[in-house]
């Protein structure tokens, strides 16, 4: 009996050996490399233009400029693009504007009208995406805004919309001359704030820029209207 109980013994501990050698090693959760997930996100960072307000020159050039073709040729060869964009990096109205005039000392009035009138191109926030940032709010949502702006068109900007309060910080690219979707100004909105990129996401109207938030660990998405944009937010937990 004693003997054949140790043979039954024998054979059951070659049969675990060679069961042991065939089974795969399966990772635990413990195991898995430390990945960020979109479900863990718990902080919101926001464009500004395009997003929650409503700006674009047109508003205002198409009340100076009564020819469309007119009003386009002046914002894609006088005021165009590029130029708006090196005062969203830093530089200042005073030289962008000698800088337009010294091109075109025809339409001086003009181009003087962008920094003077610049409210009119924002006649109003965008409504359902401010509704989105008063129901996060509300959720007690830590609340951001990261921005391509010239400081001095921002000030002005700021005072006028009541939902800026909610914002528990503000970079604005022309304080910083710095802009998206360089990572360096994500970065430094996260490094001043305490902002763990991880538990992040981050709206822009504009896809590079969703992507740039990426590629620092950032979930970035890419604005397409506010009932999409609540749509992703509730897939992500955050509404």
């Amino acid at each position: 009996m004693g003997r054949v109980s140790a043979e039954i013994n024998l054979t059951m501990l070659a049969s675990g050996a060679a069961l042991a050698m065939i089974v795969p090693f399966r990772r635990t959760a413990s195991d898995a490399p430390d990945m960020p997930s979109p479900a863990c996100r718990s902080i919101v960072i926001f464009d500004l233009g395009g997003v929650l307000l409503d700006w674009n020159p047109r508003y205002l050039y198409r009340k100076l400029i009564a020819d469309e073709a007119a009003c386009e040729h002046f914002l894609t060869e006088v005021c165009h693009p590029e130029w708006n964009v090196r005062q969203d990096a830093g530089r200042s109205f005073a030289e962008a504007e000698a800088e337009a005039i010294g091109r075109h000392p025809d339409k001086a009035d003009l181009i003087r009208a962008w920094l003077h009138r610049f409210d009119e191109m924002i006649p109003h926030a965008i409504q359902g995406t401010v509704d989105i940032l008063e129901r996060l709010h509300a959720r007690g949502t830590p609340l951001y805004a990261l921005t391509n702006f010239s400081a001095e068109t921002f000030r002005p900007t700021r005072k006028r919309f009541a939902f800026f309060e909610r914002f528990r910080g503000i970079v604005v690219s022309g304080d910083e001359k710095m802009l998206k979707p360089e990572a360096r100004i994500y970065q430094l909105l996260c490094e001043r704030y305490g902002v763990d990129p991880k538990e992040a996401v981050f709206i822009d109207d504009s896809q590079k820029n969703a992507e740039g938030a990426g590629a620092v660990g950032i979930h970035g998405i890419h604005f397409q209207g506010s009932e999409r944009l609540a749509n992703d937010l509730a897939a992500l937990g955050l509404l």
